[in-house]
């Protein structure tokens, strides 16, 4: 999976459809292997992440779980920790 995709569901503050665009990108991205399409298929590019983000959208408004929601400055800290000793190296 791409490393840019975060998880975005069960957090105390819903994800925004921002949130939920910019993972729909990165997974066209990823799949297309195109950073940034040309003129030629920006069309169809564009249509993908649409379509992607609804899809998500959907998906994060249906899911369930009785897990009490994450919050998303324990998960930024739990990421810097993780990051500090990763490079720490």
């Amino acid at each position: 999976m791409c490393r840019n995709i975060k998880t975005l569901y069960n957090f105390d503050t819903p994800a925004t459809d921002e949130e939920i665009r910019a993972a729909a990108l990165q997974f066209v991205r990823k799949v297309s292997g195109f950073n940034k399409p040309s003129k030629v298929n920006e069309a169809v590019f564009s249509a993908a992440v649409d379509e992607i983000a609804a899809v998500a959208d959907r998906l994060l408004g249906s899911l369930e779980t009785s897990a009490p929601p994450r919050s998303r400055m324990d998960e930024a800290a739990r990421a810097r920790a993780r990051a500090a000793q990763r490079f720490a190296r």
